[in-house]
This record gives structure tokens, sequence and C-alpha cells, in this order.
């Protein structure tokens, strides 16, 4: 399996701080601006600063954090926060 490498140009503090807006972020992710709008209202998705009622943007940093938070080894893998929310007692 090919690890995920962040490119140099996405190592500098100031742009994984940057605000991109919802197109780019939905082409970054590989998904349509649809599904972005739909994690949005339902959650799931990365997080997102609301600018104003009408502008959304990403920051490259919580894009990146997402997509890595979803990386898993094989088709059991339930990822870290499913396995801690598996084994938790009833009525937590």
């Amino acid at each position: 399996m090919t690890e995920f490498k962040i490119p140099v140009e996405l190592e500098k503090p100031d742009l994984l701080d940057e605000l991109v807006n919802e197109e780019r972020a939905a082409k970054f992710l590989g998904v349509t601006k649809r599904a972005l709008r739909n994690w949005r209202v339902r959650g799931g998705g990365p997080k997102y600063v609301r600018v104003s009622s009408r502008c959304i943007r990403y920051r490259r940093r919580d894009l990146l954090n997402w997509v890595e938070a979803r990386v898993r080894e094989n088709t059991s893998d339930m990822g870290v926060a499913q396995r801690v929310k598996t084994f938790l007692p009833r009525g937590s």
C-alpha cells in the first residue's frame, strides 16, 4: 500500500491554514460539491469555516486531517474512533 504524501508546497504552515473554496475542496477530496453540502448538514465531513451566510471555506489542514482519519489498512479495520466506541460500556 502506498502512503499518502503531503506535497512539499503544503508543508508550509501558512499554506496549510489557507482557506479554499468549496469547489477546490471538493476537487481535492475527489467528491462533488453536493457531497460537501450534505456532510455540512448531516455531519461526517471535514471541518469548515462559515465566512458569511453564503460563503463557506475549508482550511487545507482540515481537509488533510479528515482524509488521514479515514485511512484504513483493510476492510475489517474500523479505525480508532470506531474501536473505542465499540468497547465503551453501555450508557457511555
